[in-house]
């Protein structure tokens, strides 16, 4: 996706009518309604439901999520390093974007405003779990952990993606921008079809199911930061009218296309970075908080194939069914649009430079994220400064915890601001590439450089927006957004294996093409 170049009615022009993809539009939109009926109108209802499907698929089949995980991360390196590597995104042309650039927007688009508030509360979700206990002290392993879920496994989802759909758009010039399209050299004719529709529509209602569960996470904190800010009662319709700001920041810088997103992302990670500034030499602790964080990622380093693989078959406590499972659905959900994303931005870079570069950018915000914002409220637990497990015990809301650490902070009313515009600008970040992903998806064909058309951008902007709504009023648990995440990456772990084989299958002709013509890749 280039900057917006428009797309004028002319002679010989096929309508509007004719390029929209009807039943990838519609049909997600009528599961949104029934699924918002039900929620708001049958809680109880849908949270057994929600519950019953997510242990089968969780528990009784958690090995697949887990094996799948692994599996795409071994895959990304040799992909990285073999021959593969060396194929660029675009025949000659050089990179649409500066490495800032491209990072920032990878890893704005990547990581919502839900990064920040997990960085804040992550280690105490663990810090009593049995499973730490067993590992050791709670100091050694509560902060491993949260860079584990957020680190190269997650990526690889995203990177190993992001070149397979890269590939498809820059090297092989195919208009048709949707899920199944990734699939055509291995499914050939039938992504046409009734399979290929069936794999668009799962990735888009996977999609809807994961912008759900993001918005609903983090968006409860925003709202009680600007109730504490602005003096106003914390409700559902303040979260509701907090939603409706951030719905429209997006849209309007969505409309300014890639030129606009590329803009707001740097402005995310500049504000992002003055947060971290701030915790770091604020909050007064910035040795315990660098050595903290160097001896979780050499603790990550030694265990993780251990903690890649750890099933718990006995379930003498399901940390894995609970968590790891959780995380590598959640991640699978966003694959849907965020590689996409990432793919169409890389152009002009070789397949090594994107899945390495992706790496790069995308552990350096995350794990810096998780190092400052957690270890900071982990050590006020451990130097007893405040006590944060003990608060969160008592009232078993994470996000009145949160407020009550930075309240520990100098000009906490300052910092609770910075947080709060951070979070917006990572919401306003992330769901503008959602929409222009989302927005290609109504479309039977998209030509080269061509992106949607307003109207359709502002329909998927408000789509996007409703199931969150509906999840609100709903009062959800954090288990309930867990199965939601769940039930969605199943069928999506699947579909991702498909296109990578398909992928290896695509790649390898090209190779063997270029080869015939005695064009070897340096």
């Amino acid at each position: 996706m280039r900057q917006n170049v428009g797309h004028k009615s002319g002679e010989g022009e096929v309508p509007f009518k004719e390029r929209l993809d009807k039943i990838t539009t519609l049909v997600p939109l009528a599961a949104v309604i029934l699924l918002c009926i039900f929620f708001c109108f049958f809680p109880e209802g849908s949270s057994s439901v929600l519950s019953a499907i997510r242990f089968f698929l969780g528990d009784q089949l958690g090995s697949c999520y887990l094996l799948i995980g692994f599996g795409v991360f071994v895959c990304s390196l040799y992909i990285a390093f073999s021959r593969y590597g060396q194929i660029k995104l675009g025949g000659g042309e050089k990179p649409e974007y500066t490495p800032f650039q491209w990072g920032s927007m990878m890893f704005t688009a990547g990581l919502a405003a839900d990064i920040l508030f997990y960085s804040l509360c992550e280690w105490m979700l663990y810090a009593n779990e049995p499973h730490i206990a067993e590992l050791g002290s709670m100091q050694d392993w509560a902060s491993v952990y949260p860079l584990f879920h957020w680190g190269p496994i997650p990526w690889c989802f995203y990177l190993v993606l992001a070149v397979a759909f890269g590939f498809m758009l820059h090297v092989r010039k195919r208009t048709k921008q949707k899920y199944s399209e990734a699939c055509r050299a291995l499914l050939g004719d039938k992504v046409d079809k009734a399979p290929g529709r069936v794999i668009d529509l799962i990735a888009v209602i996977a999609l809807l199911a994961g912008t759900a569960t993001t918005f609903s996470l983090a968006t409860p904190l925003l709202s009680m930061v600007f109730s504490r800010v602005l003096s106003i009662p914390q409700s559902h319709f303040l979260t509701i009218g907090i939603l409706a700001v951030i719905g429209l920041t997006y849209t309007i810088t969505v409309c300014f296309g890639m030129k606009g997103v590329s803009k707001l992302a740097s402005s995310c990670t500049y504000l992002f970075f003055a947060l971290l500034l701030y915790v770091l030499v604020g909050g007064g602790q910035p040795r315990y908080i660098i050595e903290t964080g160097i001896t979780a990622i050499g603790s990550l380093a030694q265990n993780f194939i251990s903690l890649s693989t750890w099933t718990d078959s006995m379930r003498t406590s399901s940390f894995p069914q609970n968590w790891t499972i959780f995380y590598w659905a959640y991640w699978m959900v966003w694959c849907v649009a965020t590689p996409f994303f990432i793919g169409s931005i890389s152009r002009g870079r070789t397949i090594r430079q994107t899945i390495l570069g992706g790496y790069f950018w995308g552990l350096s915000g995350t794990f810096t994220s998780f190092i400052i914002l957690g270890n900071y409220s982990l050590g006020l637990q451990v130097f007893g400064k405040l006590d944060v497990l003990g608060f969160y015990g008592k009232t078993q809301d994470l996000y009145q915890t949160i407020l009550k650490v930075f309240d520990t902070l100098p000009f906490s009313q300052a910092g609770l601001i910075l947080l709060a515009l951070t979070m917006i600008a990572f919401y306003a970040t992330s769901f503008d590439a959602l929409t222009m992903v989302a927005s290609t998806y109504s479309y039977q064909e998209l030509k080269a450089g061509e992106e949607p058309k307003k109207g359709v951008k502002l329909f998927w902007a408000v789509l996007l927006i409703l199931f969150p709504i509906a999840l609100i009023f709903n009062d959800s648990s954090m288990a309930n957004l867990q199965s939601v995440s769940i039930i969605a990456a199943f069928p999506i772990g699947f579909i991702i294996l498909l296109m990578i084989v398909s992928f290896f299958k695509d790649a390898k002709q090209y190779l063997a093409e270029r080869e015939g013509r005695g064009d070897f890749l340096k």
